[in-house]
């Protein structure tokens, strides 16, 4: 039998175990979206040994590092920060800090800031790695009861109905669960945007998931839209909604439909047209259109 030998990696290409030294770079480390009990042990690890936490909100930071009694140097960074304190960040790295990413719940960059310091850090060469925890989007997933082999996180919807709705247009021929983050004030007419563009489809509400006054409230999108529970409700809420039921189309199908449309308007058109309507690829329908144009 061949043993395996299981060895606390150092460097950034093997990933540094516990008691390992921490190497120069960035750390996107997720943090509890409430329960304070939920950071991990290596986020826990990281956050004491860098030399500097870069916060959404130094003052949420600070409670969260105080219940664990650490005291890094920690400094404001946001969607507000410009290219020079990016710039001064990256330099930090590359002589040798060791830097921590924090939004002030969950994991940064899902819907949080930190996108354009990842990237700056990656276009730089610089050792980035992800110090994986607590996300809303995926707590929601595991206890709503759809299918989770497939989704697409959508994040926020557009705050006013016209946008929204465009918005939900683009995303209802998608053959799969649906994760939305939402405010309060705005939920119960997202909702019912939702069932009027997606249909009424199965869907769930939770909100302060992991926290004290923790909900899931499960139904329809309509029913949904008009339960007191989703009536501005305060705190974190996600919204997820089961993919639509509408059958794929057949191949029969989708040629029946672009030889219609060829009769009005060029390849290319009778493609885009047909993917709206029956939900799929533009790019074989083009190439499919073309083979129709060219047999008729």
């Amino acid at each position: 039998m061949r043993r395996t030998t299981v060895k606390r990696a150092g460097s950034p290409g093997e990933g540094p175990g516990p008691q390992a030294p921490l190497p120069p770079g960035l750390y996107v480390t997720a943090t509890p979206i409430g329960n304070l009990g939920d950071l991990t042990l290596r986020a826990l690890d990281v956050l004491s040994r860098v030399d500097l936490v870069l916060a959404e909100d130094t003052r949420v930071t600070a409670k969260l590092l105080a219940a664990y009694e650490l005291k890094p140097r920690v400094e404001r960074y946001d969607d507000h920060a410009d290219e020079n304190r990016t710039a001064e960040v990256l330099a930090k790295i590359a002589a040798g800090a060791r830097v921590a990413l924090v939004s002030d719940a969950g994991t940064p960059l899902v819907s949080d800031p930190g996108y354009r310091l990842v990237k700056a850090a990656v276009e730089k060469g610089l050792w980035v790695s992800p110090v994986p925890g607590p996300s809303a989007a995926l707590a929601a997933l595991s206890i709503c009861g759809l299918p989770t082999d497939r989704f697409l996180f959508a994040g926020f919807p557009p705050a006013k109905s016209a946008a929204r709705r465009s918005f939900l247009e683009e995303l209802a021929p998608v053959r799969a669960t649906l994760v939305f983050y939402e405010a309060g004030p705005r939920l119960a007419d997202s909702l019912a945007d939702m069932a009027a563009v997606l249909g009424d489809r199965p869907a769930m509400m939770a909100r302060e998931l992991t926290k004290l006054y923790e909900t899931a409230v499960r139904g329809d999108l309509l029913s949904l839209a008009a339960d007191p529970r989703c009536q501005g409700p305060k705190g974190e809420i996600v919204v997820v909604v089961g993919p639509g039921e509408t059958p794929v189309a057949s191949a029969a199908d989708a040629d029946q439909a672009l030889l219609e449309a060829l009769v009005r308007e060029g390849p290319a058109a009778a493609a885009a047209e047909v993917a709206k309507a029956l939900g799929l690829s533009r790019r074989d329908l083009y190439r499919r259109a073309l083979e129709l144009k060219g047999a008729a």
